[in-house]
This record gives structure tokens, sequence and C-alpha cells, in this order.
């Protein structure tokens, strides 16, 4: 099995900063899982945010790019996501995601089969941008 702890939301004014973590853990856990962010906004799509796979191949959604990083710490085994320049339509629940993965684009990671690489998936963590 394998855990995903995400923290860090909370609310920020427009145009202020926050740092999101997701800590894994478990029998399961691999260091070598894709890994990134989603944000489930209430009513509407859930939308890939960020995706990072070893250390450098990383992506990201056009409308977080330029304003969000995301970072590993293998030693941690835990999952940063810093975000700048927030917007209101930032607000919502990100999650965590992992999985074994063959490509990951636009803030999202798939399966050989082309199927969203999220197997593992924490609980969120809230943010609230006014």
């Amino acid at each position: 099995q394998v855990q995903l702890v995400e923290s860090g939301g909370g609310s920020v004014q427009a145009g202020g900063s926050l740092t999101l973590s997701c800590a894994a853990s478990g029998n399961s856990w691999s260091r070598y899982y894709c890994m990134g962010w989603f944000l489930q906004a209430p009513g509407k799509e859930r939308e890939g945010v960020a995706t990072i796979v070893g250390d450098k191949i990383i992506s990201y959604s056009d409308s977080v790019k330029g304003r969000f990083i995301i970072s590993k710490d293998n030693a941690k085994n835990t999952l940063h996501l810093q975000m700048g320049s927030l917007k209101p339509e930032d607000s919502g629940m990100y999650y965590c995601v992992a999985d074994s993965c063959s490509w990951c684009t636009d803030g999202w990671c798939y399966g050989s089969g082309g199927e969203l690489a999220d197997k593992y998936r924490g609980h969120g963590t809230q943010v609230t941008v006014s």
C-alpha cells in the first residue's frame, strides 16, 4: 500500500504564495513513481497541475506555467508544489497522486494504454485565493 498525505493549504490573497507538500509512505512506495498534483474546484472537472518523473522530467498545465514549481525530495519521500502569483481561479482542493507511468504532459501522467496514472491519491489540501 501507498499513503499520500498533503499539507500546506490555506487562504491567501491574490498575488500571494503557498507551498504544498505531499508525504509518501507505505510498503509499496517507490521513489520511481511518477508524481503530480491535480486541482478539483467546485463544479469543475479536475485539472492536472504539475507532474514530475525522477528529478528532471517535469510538466505543467498552461494555466500554472511560470507561476508554480514542482519538486521532489527523494530522501524524505516528499513532493512539493511552490505556488506563486496566485489567482482566485487557483482555488480548490489540491490532490497529490502517484503511479507508474509511460509519459507526462500538461500536468498529467499516463499509463501505457493512455489511462491516467493516478493509482494512489491523497485526501487533498484546500487552497483558497481571494
